[in-house]
C-alpha cells in the first residue's frame, strides 16, 4: 500500500485518473463550484449582496416566462441549476461527449457550474435550442465570456442550437456591447 501512495504522489496524471474513475461528476466539479461561492461571498463583502440568493432565487422563480418571451421560445424549461443534480440522461449525456473527445473535462465542468441550463422550441420553426445562463447583480465581462464558453459546450454536447444569457439587474454600455458581440443575449431583470 505504501509504494501505491508514493507512486501517486510521484504521477500527478495517476491521481486524476484515480480520482476520474472513484468520483462522481459532481464531486469533481465541487472545487469551481467552491471558487463560484467564494466569488459571490466576495461580491456581497463589497456590494452587500449575495448573489447566490436573492437575484438567483429570484431568477429561478421567474426565467422561464422571462426567456419564453425575451426570446421567443415555446415549451422552456430547466434542465438544471448550479449545485443541484441534473437530470440522469443529462449528465450522462454529457459524460457520454468527455469519453468520445467531443468535450473536455473543462468544458463539462464550465456546463456543470453554469447557473441555469434551459431547453425550448423556437416559435418560428419549433427546433430545439438550449440556453446557457448566468445570473449576477451586475454583469461584467467575465460573466459574458463564462456563459458563451458554456453554450458552446452544450452545442457540441447535443448538437443542436445553444445560446448563452446573461441575467442581472446592472450592466454597464460596454459590457452590453461585448455580449452582443459575443452573441450573448442580455436579460434586464430591473
Amino acid at each position: 500500500m505504501a509504494r501505491i501512495i508514493t507512486e501517486l504522489q510521484a504521477n500527478p496524471e495517476a491521481q486524476r485518473l484515480l480520482l476520474r474513475a472513484f468520483l462522481t461528476n459532481e464531486f469533481l466539479g465541487m472545487p469551481a463550484r467552491l471558487d463560484h461561492i467564494e466569488k459571490d461571498v466576495a461580491d456581497f463583502k463589497t456590494d452587500g449582496y449575495l448573489q447566490g440568493s436573492d437575484t438567483e432565487t429570484e431568477v429561478h422563480r421567474r426565467i422561464v416566462p422571462l426567456v419564453s418571451q425575451h426570446m421567443r421560445l415555446r415549451r422552456v424549461r430547466i434542465i438544471m441549476r448550479v449545485l443541484q443534480q441534473a437530470a440522469g440522461d443529462f449528465d450522462e449525456s454529457l459524460t457520454q461527449a468527455v469519453k468520445d473527445g467531443r468535450i473536455g473535462a473543462e468544458q463539462q465542468l464550465r456546463i456543470l457550474i453554469t447557473d441555469l441550463i434551459l431547453r425550448g422550441e423556437r416559435q418560428r420553426d419549433r427546433r430545439p435550442l438550449w440556453i446557457a445562463v448566468q445570473v449576477a447583480k451586475r454583469i461584467d465581462v467575465e460573466h459574458i465570456v463564462r456563459i458563451r464558453e458554456s453554450a458552446d459546450a452544450l452545442a457540441e454536447v447535443f448538437a443542436e442550437d445553444a445560446v448563452g444569457m446573461v441575467a442581472g439587474y446592472r450592466v454597464d454600455a460596454a459590457d452590453r456591447e461585448r455580449a452582443a458581440t459575443a452573441g450573448v443575449r442580455c436579460l434586464d431583470l430591473a
